[in-house]
């Protein structure tokens, strides 16, 4: 719960607060005063008269009412301010900056179960304990510094850590990046980044609400509120970026399939964020790059002309971009092209990139990007790249690049490098609401991250010919374990998904009449190993009976064989589904190249059940091996339709059976329209 008095209070008590500024408490007090709070501020300090020119009480009791505390005192004093605070102070906003609390032991956590009771027995809002604090329109209650520029529309700052939304700032600022609040959450006592971007949502106000939210996270306490309300704001027009930190994992643990040996929590926070339609980072300066993207006007296709005045930078741009799925498409031969050209230097280029030479002034780059923007059909947005060896003025050239971005439809993105010799002009061309770009290889990987993030998915569960009461007969009548080829037949049966024909059999003879049900050619497998394929337990192409009582003769005197599976031989491209149940996100489901390559490549993306057909698509499209499913060469892919609904189908299946915690089907057999599931296991955990 975020209150009124969290955000706009009418008055503010520090208490702990310092006449030291170099002390938390002090150089809070001097940030709000700094800042121009412009409500009532009072001051708890019992060996003090006045701090900062401010009169202080010596006990909180002593205080009139007050909206908001801020706590800069030791752990153990925070207890008894609160419960006066909330209790007789009508104190209904808390940020509690100081640390000793649950980040250090189990009498912290204690402490902090406390304060967050008292919270919530009067209706009060808790941010903290152990952050900076935080800053909206109305108060800068952080004892940090840099303190950004305020925008209402700017950008919103959620952190996990303290330091790094300093860090966060510090990055974006020189950037142009401007912020319209920033919340440092901490240990996330009562509200966290969830609680904090549900407020948002619950709030947000097409008129007066920013468009850009930014989080950094560590730790995802309730990925379906985090999931609810960051689609939601998507879905009303807004744009998120996020970081997630600590989801790697020391090390490989032994599990029992594929998917529980790849699978793992970063896998989920990528499911949830393209679930979400959040564009997902890995580190502060990408995160800025990100976000002052979504400052530019949107680009409404691929296609980017590059105009530069420096070659090796126009080249690691090319590369960036052109790796990432955005394409420098060449200029077409027409009159406008010529024209341009008569206007630059000789040997300047008008091709894609567009090189007006280290002599170019900010009249050719005019025309250069009025060309752009009205001549060249192909062209949806530009990246302009203009540094300064420090030989001339060029004031001129941030002028004509500051009129465009306001005028023209087409984004512009400003590649600016010179950060020593024209910091006098990039500050001007930032003065004037601007944002720009240092590096562009970093803007490249961006624009690609940007341009890879799906929409929000629909919340909806398809159940189109999936018998959901048989579902769950059939789970709630197995045993835990690993599942009988039978009971995973009869599973996939009434999701609607299709497998080969299969015989189970346990004696040679049973093996003979199995294969000559099936037909011939057909494939023989050890029923009990995990991994057949590594303890020669399959056999391929089975074409007679003598093959079929030689090969059962091995099989079945394999280590831990129960049995021989029969099955009709199926060819085709081989591709590969897994899940696995996540603490809190639920099924990860997760698709790729099948047989050995699933883990030699290791060519896989991820979604959270249950999945919509587009999400499922979408899947299919971000992996890399994508060029094979569709097929290359003459060599038949297999129908990208038909494998997404096959996903969405097992997602439905794992909705209503929670029960199964591991699941792979490799190889899923597909060639064209036709795709059977030829190798499953299932492991049920009641």
């Amino acid at each position: 719960m975020i209150t009124r008095e969290l955000i706009a209070p009418k008055s503010i008590v520090v208490v702990g607060a310092s006449n030291n500024t170099t002390k938390p408490g002090g150089k809070l007090l001097k940030n709000l005063i700094d800042n121009n709070y412009k409500g009532e501020l009072f001051v708890v300090n019992p060996g003090s008269v006045e701090v900062q020119g401010i009169k202080a009480y010596p006990a909180v009791s002593d205080l009139p009412a007050v909206e908001m505390a801020v706590l800069a005192v030791p752990a153990a004093a925070c207890v008894d301010a609160v419960e006066v605070l909330a209790t007789k102070k009508g104190t209904k906003g808390f940020i509690i900056i100081s640390a000793g609390f649950s980040e250090e032991s189990e009498e912290g956590r204690q402490l902090e179960q406390q304060i967050v009771k008292i919270c919530e027995e009067n209706n009060a809002s808790l941010i903290g304990p152990n952050c900076i604090g935080v800053i909206t329109y109305a108060h800068t209650s952080v004892f940090t510094t840099p303190i950004p520029k305020l925008e209402q529309m700017s950008c919103d700052l959620i952190s996990s850590s303290g330091a790094t939304a300093v860090f966060i700032m510090e990055s974006g600022i020189p950037k142009g990046l401007h912020f319209a609040s920033v919340f440092s959450v901490g240990n996330s006592a009562q509200n966290g980044v969830e609680e904090v971007l549900e407020f948002m949502d619950e709030v947000f106000n097409p008129a007066t609400s920013t468009r850009v939210k930014l989080l950094y996270v560590e730790s995802i306490k309730n990925p379906d509120k985090l999931l609810k309300h960051a689609s939601s704001l998507i879905r009303k027009g807004c744009k998120i970026a996020a970081i997630k930190a600590g989801s790697s994992e020391a090390g490989s643990r032994a599990a029992a399939s594929h998917t529980g040996a790849m699978a793992n929590s970063d896998l989920a926070v990528e499911a949830l964020f393209r679930k979400a339609g959040i564009v997902r980072c890995y580190g502060r300066e990408e995160l800025t790059t990100v976000a002052n993207i979504f400052h530019c006007k949107p680009m409404k296709g691929k296609r980017l002309a590059i105009i530069t005045h420096a070659g090796g930078p126009a080249v690691m741009l090319t590369d960036a971009l052109e790796s990432g799925g955005l394409h420098i498409p060449n200029i077409e031969d027409c009159e406008a092209k010529t024209q341009l050209k008569n206007k630059l230097f000789p040997g300047s280029s008008v091709e894609n990139p567009i090189d007006f030479l280290a002599t170019g002034n900010a009249e050719q780059l005019a025309a250069i990007i009025d060309a752009c923007e009205n001549d060249f059909d192909n062209i949806d947005g530009m990246a302009v790249i203009f540094g300064s060896p420090g030989l001339s003025p060029v004031r001129d050239v941030y002028q004509v690049l500051n009129e465009k971005m306001r005028t023209c439809r087409k984004p512009i993105f400003p590649i600016l490098p010179s950060l020593i010799n024209v910091k006098d002009d990039m500050a001007y061309f930032i003065s004037e609401g601007n944002v720009m770009f240092p590096d562009e290889v970093l803007l490249g990987k961006a624009l690609a991250s940007i341009l890879k993030a799906a929409r929000p998915s629909e919340e909806k569960i398809f159940l189109e010919n999936i018998d959901i009461p048989e579902i769950r007969r059939i789970i709630e009548s197995a045993d835990n374990g690993f599942q009988s080829p039978e009971t995973i037949h009869r599973l996939f049966a009434a999701a609607g998904i299709p497998v080969v024909r299969e015989i189970t059999v346990t004696n040679e003879d049973q093996a003979i009449a199995a294969a000559e049900k099936l037909g011939f050619p057909l494939v023989m497998k050890v029923v009990g190993p995990i991994h057949k394929t590594d303890v020669g337990g399959v056999v391929l192409n089975v074409r007679d009976v003598e093959t079929v009582q030689h090969e059962f003769k091995r099989l079945i005197k394999i280590k831990d064989t129960t049995a021989v599976l029969m099955a009709e031989m199926a060819s085709g491209i081989e591709l590969f589904l897994g899940a696995k149940y996540e603490d809190r996100f639920g099924h990860i489901i997760l698709c790729g190249m099948g047989g050995i390559f699933v883990e030699v490549f290791k060519d896989l993306t991820s979604g959270l059940a249950p999945l919509t057909m587009c999400e499922a698509a979408s899947m299919i499209k971000n992996l890399r091996a994508y060029k094979l499913i569709k097929g290359y060469r003459g060599h038949n892919g297999a129908n990208e339709r038909k494998f997404a609904e096959i996903m969405v189908r097992l997602s439905t299946l794992l909705r209503f059976a929670v029960e199964i915690k591991e699941l792979d089907i490799n190889p899923l057999i597909g060639s064209g329209d036709k795709l059977v599931a030829v190798d499953a296991r299932i492991r049920i955990e009641k």
